[in-house]
């Protein structure tokens, strides 16, 4: 018998590697829970978390994407007010115009060490992010 266990999401911090200052990708979330977040999604079956990462991010955000690190793996049951959530996240980077897709309501370029609230905790990895790759 298999275990039960959270589901797992992928996310990728996405950096605009063709502008200056190299700003990051915000979606506005469609769904409840509203709000800002990082670009991510759900691991399907017979997919690899990173491949999951770029899908999503391109599926988001119309950007393709090349992971550059792993940022963290983030498990805090309480993190997914949906349910208990593992987020597996990636920094990875990108050029492009990006466009809202999926389940992405639109697009946010912003400044990582001047981001606005966001949503799950998504604000405590933009703070890892920004203290190990700024």
């Amino acid at each position: 018998m298999r275990p039960q266990t959270p589901p797992v999401a992928a996310d990728a911090i996405i950096e605009l590697i063709d502008r200056p200052g190299r700003p990051i990708v915000l979606v506005e979330r469609r769904f409840a829970p509203l709000g800002l977040a990082i670009p991510g999604g759900f691991v399907e079956f017979g997919e690899t978390v990173e491949a999951a990462a770029i899908r999503e991010a391109y599926e988001e955000t119309g950007l393709s994407i090349t992971l550059k690190a792993l940022l963290g793996v983030y498990s805090n049951p309480q993190r997914d007010p949906r349910g208990q959530t593992i987020g597996v996240v990636y920094v990875g980077t990108a050029v492009g115009e990006p466009k809202a897709g999926d389940d992405a309501g639109g697009i946010r370029i912003v400044d990582p060490e001047a981001a606005p609230s966001l949503a799950f905790d998504h604000n405590q990895i933009l703070a890892d992010y920004v203290s190990r790759f700024r």
